[in-house]
């Protein structure tokens, strides 16, 4: 094969996209609309392999055969130059944020249909305390500081933390940078406790007070927030739904909102039936949004393109005198109802569904629930109709109480 030269190189830069043999088992690889590359194909232990060196022009021709000679040198006395790069990238996790960064590019995001969700605890409850530690340094009287700050006011969320610590490390283990699990001891009655189904479901004079208390309070329960609960509970969607809502999904002129595949927690799509009263309560918001792509925008200056996953959550407890994180707690402005959580609302919209005489299967499609047994299999009806009036019932239980 005659010698290749830089203006040959330039050349084949230019045309099609093609291996281009370079001698010695370099390549240069010209692709579409992409950035050149250099690689080297060689053999390891009988199997053919091949590795990139670097992009073109960043690594010249000259510079590529001298690395790509480097290789085979290698590859001669017995060394495979891809397990030796593998052991260079390992090498450089060390701290904890480095490990769950590879558990997650390499496991979760992988593997969960939802990864979003470990990196949301990750970031918030993990990382704080010990992100920029060693991973060996890491032990036991660390992990029981995470779970215990997080268990009296997010129970779920310690046992959630937990899990997540122990399939954390259980990586370092499988990757050989660590010898023993530091969470590996503890269990669900050192963290949050063990779980019990929540059934807590506000009845009528709970909303009148809770609504009422809430209007009374507005410079800490934000008219963005009341207007949340009320939707919660008159539509019965999940409060992620709702928080991460775009205009787009609505077809406001036929009073429908289309929440699309992916969206839900069961990933299918369902189109809401809006009544009367959300539609008023959506007018006010879209005002409110002044032409932002959400119908929860932040209302402060935030990365963040709607409202937070847990503003919700912590803007009702913060009103029953519960804030995570603080010495001094804010008076309790509830008085003595029973705490409840967003997603006590939706709970409360099936209550309020049969209490209205809503047909059982048609409150669970409300709920955007897959009907059980054999009526699941073959009942494939919607059921729009019956469910735009089941809203509407609600709704109108709720009128006087929400509109005060």
């Amino acid at each position: 094969m005659a010698t290749v030269t830089a203006k040959q190189i330039q050349s084949f830069v230019k045309g099609e996209p093609k291996r281009h043999p370079i001698g010695g088992g370099l390549y240069l690889v010209v692709r579409n609309n992409a950035t050149p590359y250099w690689m080297l194909r060689y053999s390891s232990n009988g199997k053919r392999k091949e590795m990139t060196i670097g992009q073109y022009p960043d690594l010249s021709l000259a510079d590529a055969k001298a690395d790509a000679a480097i290789q085979k040198r290698e590859v001669k006395s017995g060394a495979d130059p891809l397990v030796a790069r593998r052991r260079i990238k390992e090498q450089s996790i060390r701290v904890v944020d480095d490990l769950f960064q590879d558990w997650y590019d390499n496991d979760i995001a992988k593997r969960l249909k939802h990864p979003h969700i470990p990196k949301r605890v990750y970031l918030k409850d993990i990382k704080p305390s010990i992100g920029d530690m060693k991973i060996e340094q890491v032990n036991a009287r660390d992990i029981r500081a995470i779970i215990l700050s997080i268990a009296k006011e997010r129970p779920t969320i310690a046992n959630d933390s937990l899990m997540y610590l122990k399939q954390l490390f259980r990586h370092g283990i499988k990757l050989d940078l660590l010898a023993n699990n530091p969470a590996s001891a503890f269990t669900v009655s050192d963290a949050g406790g063990i779980e019990t189904s929540r059934d807590r479901a506000l009845s009528i004079d709970e909303l009148k007070t809770a609504f009422k208390l809430f209007r009374e309070n507005q410079a800490k329960f934000t008219r963005d927030n009341y207007l949340a609960c009320a939707l919660l509970v008159t539509l019965g969607v999940r409060k992620s739904e709702l928080c991460c809502a775009k205009w787009e999904e609505f077809e406001l002129d036929k009073a429908l909102w289309h929440l699309p595949e992916g969206r839900s927690k069961t990933g299918a799509p369902i189109t809401i039936p809006l009544p009367k009263q959300v539609m008023a309560w959506l007018t006010e918001l879209q005002m409110r949004a002044c032409g932002a792509d959400y119908v929860f925008p932040p209302r402060r200056v935030s990365t963040k393109l709607h409202m937070g996953n847990d503003t919700l959550n912590r803007a009702i407890s913060k009103m029953f005198g519960r804030e995570p994180g603080r010495k001094i707690q804010p008076p309790n402005l509830m008085g003595d109802m029973e705490h409840f959580s967003p997603h006590d609302l939706r709970r409360t919209f099936r209550s309020l569904a049969a209490y209205a005489g809503v047909p059982g299967h048609v409150a669970e499609r409300c709920l955007n629930h897959k009907l059980k047994g054999v009526e699941g299999i073959y009942d494939r009806h919607d059921y729009l109709k019956e469910r735009k009036e089941a809203h509407a019932k609600v709704a109108a239980l709720l009128e006087p109480i929400i509109n005060g």
